[in-house]
């Protein structure tokens, strides 16, 4: 395991949150709704956000009357989590390559290619260990990932963004096994722009499928957008794989 990866500084950067979390809330509570409507969970199942950021997927699953539980590897995120809490609402700072409960939670969820970040593919197997073990058997598992062959056509090399009065500049490539993406942050407030440069693993359904075989999970359905669409290995912008795990 490398000394300090990339992701530990980037995912407790203030700018992190600013680049990627003034997203547009409705589009993940509209992919919540929809989910809740397939999977059909019973009232007050008990669910696990896997790398759950500030908790906002966590919090509209709450508000629908699930005892739901939220890990991440932020500090920060997990801090800012924290704040909302209430008793079927729960956070804890976690590193998903470690166990966490066993045979405990109904459904765990994985949103918006919060996998990948790893050095080895050991230590992606230890993540999906951890979520494969901590669902009761006969339980749900949804990964929502990056779908490589669209993310590879549809690239784009370069942008820049301009958010309250802050510039990323933005340098996007790939070679064989990953997605790069260099974040050069500029602010007034720094002597000197801050550069990130994130790393996420082309996984794809053939990966993904002898991960969860190995630690005891079976895709069950595979959607290629959040509108819950078909999946087509060229022409779907997500990965989305609903799994079970053996009784």
């Amino acid at each position: 395991m490398e000394e300090h990866p990339w992701f530990k500084d980037w995912f407790n950067s203030s700018y992190y949150h600013q680049l990627y979390f003034n997203r547009d809330e409705k589009e993940a509570a509209a992919f919540i709704d929809k989910l809740i409507e397939f999977l059909q969970p019973l009232p007050a199942s008990v669910m696990l956000d896997v790398a759950c950021g500030k908790g906002r997927h966590a919090v509209h699953l709450a508000e629908k009357g699930f005892d739901v539980t939220g890990i991440d590897i932020s500090e920060d995120s997990i801090k800012e989590a924290l704040l909302q809490e209430k008793d079927n609402l729960h956070f804890y700072l976690h590193d998903m390559r470690l166990p966490f409960r066993i045979n405990y939670y109904h459904y765990a969820f994985n949103f918006f290619t919060s996998f990948g970040y790893f050095n080895s593919r050991r230590e992606h197997d230890n993540a999906i260990r951890t979520i494969a073990q901590a669902i009761k058997p006969g339980g749900w598992f949804v990964m929502d990932y990056l779908n490589v062959h669209y993310a590879e056509d549809h690239l784009v090399h370069q942008f820049d963004k301009e958010i309250d009065g802050v510039n990323y500049f933005i340098t996007k490539w790939f070679d064989e096994t990953h997605f790069y993406k260099k974040i050069q942050v500029e602010d007034e407030a720094l002597e000197t722009p801050l550069i990130y440069t994130e790393k996420v693993a082309k996984f794809s359904l053939g990966d993904f499928t002898e991960m969860f075989a190995y630690q005891g999970l079976q895709i069950q359905d595979v959607f290629g957008d959040y509108n819950f669409g078909g999946y087509d290995v060229r022409k779907s912008p997500r990965l989305i794989m609903i799994a079970r795990k053996g009784r």
